[in-house]
């Protein structure tokens, strides 16, 4: 049965000339290599486990060479120590959730490793900071001296010291543009290139530990599991991130085949290779995509499949916001890309049968490759603030009479609508049985705060709730 709620026309681009290569079969069944949410949950806490045991172990390093702390200076020094351990080893972890190391993203969901960095990142800079000014403290009651003067006197006196500050006010400097009220007024591109300064802050940093810290002045082999660890890390992210890129690209000659133009701002780029099946993507992933064309080649943005993917062809749809996704419009045929991929757990449940699609916006582009590839009953709701911003309207409509399959449109501006449509009450008389059902978001912000909070109404169940964010 078809749902359709009314709409003023059909959705813009409808009738835009199709590529040489036509989009996915509507209704088409892809390989959907799906993994259960417990197994996921699982997997992310023995990822933390991890991380604590490397956090005691970090702890045990300074036990074994600190047999007593005497005084008030002694203890601040101490804990500044330990501060300062715990920081090395954290800006360690930040820099391997961010590697694209594929049992993570894969495993895990780039969306959680996404969280986590966040989260990592403001404990890290934190820790940096009162590592600093417990050492300074430490070391002025035990000398005697003010906190200025000792300040100069670490400055100027100890080795690295000051390397170490630079990198010190680099992490923070990063830490404040990432703050949540400044990523919103910086734009992607920004906020993607500052991060590089976070390697020069460990560069600048790393000789400073091994300079200054009893830790590793005593142990040479404290300094060889040290040193281990920062060049695994380092290794793993050379090859995810430079090397393994590089090699796809020649493997698969990753090219533009034709642009489409399907809504207001929104056009999908249909992309062309070899061996595309290989790559094993799975609806609901993204891969990085990096076009290397002039004022794109240098920065690779995160989009997802719209289709599924097929042995030549692939297809990415994205909204123009700005700088590198309204460039995505001009791009021309032939184009050569560098993809990085697939990654992401948004994937459904293989032993769920009733879904729910719940999609807002552009947000429709994930769910899009899940509504036409998964089995079962499935119903997709679309909300949109206008019918020019409904994006796929004809496909959704064609693949949810191929499997006989429902889809409901909420458009319309909440004032014109009388307020939120996505409701507990609306949503329990749209969708049958949703208790039951797991269920899918993606779109804006404030749209899945708004869904998450009326399925939370509904009583479906917080473990039956997956999300995907598109902030960054």
């Amino acid at each position: 049965m078809l749902s359709v709620e009314p709409r003023s026309g059909p959705a813009a681009g409808a009738h835009a000339p199709r590529p040489h290569r036509p989009a996915a079969r509507p209704g088409a069944q892809a390989r959907p290599v799906i993994e259960p949410r417990e197994r996921l949950r699982a997997r992310a806490g023995l990822v933390q486990s991890i991380i604590v045991a490397g956090a005691l172990g970090v702890i045990a390093l300074w036990w074994s060479d600190t047999p007593s702390v005497h005084g008030l200076g002694d203890w601040l020094t101490n804990a500044g120590r330990i501060l300062g351990l715990l920081a090395g080893y954290g800006v360690v972890v930040q820099v391997a959730l961010m590697s694209r190391l594929p049992p993570l993203e894969r495993g895990i969901g780039t969306d959680r490793l996404a969280r986590w960095h966040a989260m990592g990142g403001r404990y890290v800079v934190s820790i940096i900071v009162a590592h600093a000014l417990l050492i300074i403290w430490g070391y002025s009651v035990t000398a005697h001296e003010s906190l200025t003067g000792e300040t100069s006197t670490l400055l100027t006196a100890y080795p690295d010291v000051l390397m170490a500050t630079v990198a010190g006010f680099l992490f923070l400097g990063i830490g404040l543009v990432s703050a949540r009220a400044a990523r919103r007024r910086v734009s992607y591109d920004t906020w993607y290139h500052l991060h590089f300064y976070t390697y020069l802050a460990i560069t600048l940093a790393f000789s400073h530990q091994f300079a200054d810290g009893a830790s590793f002045i005593s142990s040479l082999t404290a300094r060889f599991v040290w040193s281990l660890l920062y060049a695994s890390v380092a290794a793993l992210l050379l090859w995810y991130r430079v090397i393994s890129p590089l090699r796809s690209a020649a493997r698969h000659k990753f090219h533009v085949i034709a642009l489409r133009r399907e809504s207001a701002g929104v056009v999908s780029v249909y992309i062309g290779g070899q061996h595309l099946d290989e790559l094993q993507a799975d609806p609901g992933q993204f891969f990085r995509w990096r076009f290397l064309t002039r004022g794109m080649w240098w920065s690779s943005h995160p989009y997802s499949l719209s289709a599924a993917p097929r042995p030549d062809v692939m297809r990415i749809t994205v909204k123009d916001r700005g700088d590198h996704s309204g460039a995505i419009s001009r791009l021309r045929p032939g184009t050569r890309i560098i993809a990085e991929g697939p990654y992401g757990a948004f994937t459904p449940r293989r032993d769920r049968r009733r879904i729910l699609l719940l999609a807002g916006g552009v947000g429709i582009t994930p769910l899009r490759a899940m509504f036409a590839a998964l089995p079962g009953e499935i119903t997709l709701i679309y909300r949109a603030s206008s019918p020019e911003d409904v994006v796929f309207g004809p496909e959704l409509d064609a693949i949810a009479r191929s499997r006989r399959a429902t889809v409901h449109y909420l458009i319309g501006s909440r004032a014109r609508l009388g307020g939120d449509p996505l409701t507990a009450e609306r949503l329990l008389s749209l969708v049958p049985g949703l208790r039951g059902r797991d269920v899918y978001v993606c779109g804006p912000a404030g749209m899945m705060r708004s869904a998450a909070a009326a399925l939370d109404a509904a009583g479906v169940p917080r473990a039956q709730i997956h999300h995907e964010s598109f902030e960054f």
